[in-house]
């Protein structure tokens, strides 16, 4: 008798015990659940860098998709990244903020309705950012040409160069602080024409060609010029109340990550999400 007891004793101690273990391995499976992100259509990014391309595809295009989506913490805001030219169409209508990295010739790898699906985001109170090559052969897309306001002629060396805060827009977030000029290393796009004075538009920082060589061996016989004294860099264009932002940074991470490139993308992308 003393056995079974013994034997009974020894089977509800075990249960229990593989009860006990159960629920704790439950607790944490929960909690692990619990701990995962958040993926569900309530929590998407506020910013949606693109980073496809329909011509030349600069090397570090990917890589300045990843420095960019590493701002969260600056921005405040969750960032996602896309390639697929459907994402514009299908998901654009959930972020405020689109980055346009480098994307040029949008016109080779958007559709009617994608670039249609862009276009009514903005009229609805998007807000765009274009690096760099983002106004490349962008001309046969008027809409986009015409909210850049130019395109593209040659480009510089990567070269050390004069920069020259607009007065008028030296109260801007992307560029406040700097004083009225400063020096800054990049390689500097020359442009079919410049934005100085068109409707809606502001620049913020233009160029001193005489600091630098503005066209590089490649373009000299290809037709290239610069741009003279006028040579805009970053400018902004707000006409019919929308929040269009351009600035020549963005070839490669180097010439952003700096403190004056970080302030300037983020304030940037903050001024386009309208948090100025």
């Amino acid at each position: 008798m003393k056995e079974n007891t013994s034997r009974i004793f020894i089977l509800l101690t075990a249960f229990a015990l593989c009860l006990v273990g159960s629920l704790q391995a439950h607790e944490h499976d929960k909690k692990k659940a619990e701990a995962k992100p958040d993926r569900s259509p309530t929590s998407i990014g506020k910013v949606l860098v693109f980073g496809g391309t329909g011509w030349y595809r600069h090397p570090e295009t990917a890589a300045i998709n990843g420095w960019i989506s590493r701002l969260t913490d600056d921005l405040g805001m969750q960032i996602d990244v896309s390639e697929s030219p459907k994402d514009l169409q299908l998901i654009l209508k959930n972020y405020q903020v689109l980055v346009l990295n480098n994307s040029n010739e949008l016109s080779s790898l958007l559709d009617e309705k994608q670039r249609k699906s862009v276009e009514d985001w903005y009229k609805d109170g998007g807000g765009i950012v274009a690096l760099h090559a983002a106004l490349v052969h962008q001309k046969e897309w008027k809409w986009l040409s015409e909210l850049g306001g130019c395109d593209f002629n040659s480009d510089s060396e990567f070269l050390e160069a004069k920069v020259v805060v607009d007065p008028k827009g030296k109260n801007h977030p992307a560029v406040k602080g700097h004083g009225d000029s400063f020096l800054y290393t990049a390689d500097w796009t020359n442009h079919d024409e410049s934005v100085t004075g068109k409707p809606g538009f502001q620049v913020l920082l233009r160029v001193d060609e005489s600091t630098f060589e503005p066209v590089r061996e490649y373009f000299l016989d290809k037709g290239g010029k610069g741009m003279g004294k006028d040579h805009p860099i970053a400018w902004i264009n707000t006409l019919n109340d929308g929040r269009f932002f351009y600035t020549e940074l963005g070839h490669n991470v180097d010439s952003m990550e700096t403190p004056f490139g970080r302030q300037h993308i983020v304030e940037a992308i903050k001024w386009a999400a309208r948090q100025d």
